[in-house]
């Protein structure tokens, strides 16, 4: 099947198109942009230059992938994005490219990820694979969205913040620790909330697997010990797992700190 160009819209002609891609009216799309096979450009969405987009992705209208960052490091440099296969971009969505002052240069969508209506990704952000972000979602540059995470309407996160696989965030939250892997959390400020248990069964979880996560948590949140010790106490006591690992080695090498439990959260304290 051949590429369908809608005759108003502006497509540069050394943009790469792959096959049965279709470009509605007003769509644009910049130079140096390389749109994989079955791709659906709507009306009055943007396409700038240096993207690179996988298959069977969807820009609705309005929505811009590719702009400069809003970031004052930022020199004109040649920097990207990079989407991957089955991504939807909804309306008013807007993802920029990366600065080369961070070291990254690059903003990275997964694949089976959505986007949902005026959802920001800044520069140099990282999100995963199968990933929602709800309207209204803003996350600042650099940070990084696991595989399998939801984050809910409204929600901001600041910059550098890390939210772990499989995490769910309600909404009108403001992300300012690290989120840990299999998590639900929320309140203000954003607290720890038990295990993302739904989500965990959808995805094949095991009753086993699930019970292993909470307990681990238990020893982090209800314990009384410090981060520190309890991560010990989980290496020495729990059975090696990728749970585990992934649990281990998010918490450790979180810079920003891990949000806080119930009990340790007071009425006006602030993060």
């Amino acid at each position: 099947m051949s590429t369908k160009i809608h005759p108003l819209a502006c497509v540069h002609p050394n943009a790469k198109l792959g096959e049965n891609v279709e470009v509605g009216p007003y769509a644009y799309i910049d130079e140096f942009v390389e749109i994989g096979d079955n791709c659906k450009i709507l009306p009055h969405a943007t396409i700038f230059n240096y993207v690179k987009m996988g298959k069977n992705c969807s820009i609705f209208p309005g929505a811009v992938v590719g702009a400069i960052p809003q970031d004052l490091k930022f020199d004109g440099e040649v920097t990207y994005v990079e989407l991957g296969d089955n991504v939807t971009v909804r309306e008013c969505a807007t993802i920029n490219r990366g600065t080369k002052a961070s070291g990254k240069g690059v903003t990275k969508v997964g694949s089976n990820t959505l986007l949902m209506s005026y959802t920001h990704v800044a520069h140099d952000c990282t999100v995963g694979n199968h990933c929602i972000l709800v309207s209204y979602v803003g996350i600042a540059g650099e940070t990084d969205v696991d595989d399998w995470a939801i984050l809910g309407g409204s929600t901001v996160a600041h910059q550098f913040s890390k939210i772990g696989k499989h995490a769910m965030v309600g909404g009108g939250s403001k992300i300012n620790k690290d989120i840990p892997p299999y998590v639900l959390c929320g309140r203000e400020p954003l607290t720890y909330a038990g295990v993302n248990l739904v989500g965990l069964r959808r995805r094949g979880f095991t009753s086993e697997q699930i019970r292993n996560i909470k307990d681990m948590y238990d020893v982090i949140y209800n314990s009384g010990m410090n981060v520190s010790d309890a991560l010990d106490k989980i290496e020495i006591g729990f059975p090696d797992c990728e749970e585990k690992q992934t649990i281990v080695s998010f918490i450790r090498n979180s810079h920003r700190g891990i949000i806080k439990g119930p009990a340790n959260v007071t009425k006006g304290e602030v993060d």
